[in-house]
């Protein structure tokens, strides 16, 4: 299924479809605590894939997707287009475009975004093969040729592996995830009233 497209722009300059639109962000809480735009509901994208049909019977009809770049925004789509959603938007571009556009976001505790940790795990990874396979035994270079086909495996599937045991990790933890019945507690319905 293909989302209807949501320019940052749109959200930032029509103050009548900003004040109509519920923003869903499906980022890690941890990434959420950091940053986020003002009004907008955490509902990661675990919690979502593991529980898409009551999720996507909880979404208005106003409801945008978003989150850091746009790919995780579309892998929720495709698990809520399974599960009967299919008037679906995406913040095209989803975060970094809204600010690169002049939208501010909330700020928290800070941390390094969940795809910059990846770059930096993935890099790191692929240096220490290569130096390893120089100075301890020629076979560690399948080090950095494991990681290499782990990218491009996560390219062609849209999925990360690495990203989601980051996710994991301690310092990407909040004092207390969203469970489903507290996300969708948060997601106003259609009216505004939930």
């Amino acid at each position: 299924m293909t989302p209807t497209p949501c320019a940052p722009e749109d959200l930032l300059h029509n103050t009548h479809l900003a004040s109509q639109t519920v923003l869903i962000d499906v980022r890690t809480p941890a990434e959420f605590e950091t940053a986020h735009i003002k009004g907008s509901r955490n509902l990661p994208l675990d919690l979502l894939q593991k529980n898409p049909s009551p999720v996507a019977s909880s979404l208005p009809e106003n409801a945008v997707l978003l989150c850091q770049s746009g790919a995780r925004s579309q892998q929720a789509v495709e698990a809520l287009s399974t599960a009967g959603a299919d008037q679906l938007q995406v913040l095209v571009g989803g975060i970094n475009a809204y600010q690169k556009a002049g939208g501010e976001l909330l700020r928290g505790k800070q941390r390094w975004a969940m795809e910059r940790q990846v770059r930096m795990g993935a890099g790191a990874l692929v240096a220490t093969g290569v130096l390893a396979s120089h100075f301890i035994h020629p076979k560690l270079k399948w080090l950095s040729f494991g990681v290499g086909s782990g990218l491009i495996f996560a390219a062609a599937s849209n999925t990360c592996a690495m990203g989601y045991a980051l996710s994991r990790m301690p310092w990407n933890r909040t004092a207390t995830d969203p469970t489903l019945e507290a996300a969708l507690r948060d997601i106003p319905d259609a009216t505004g009233l939930r």
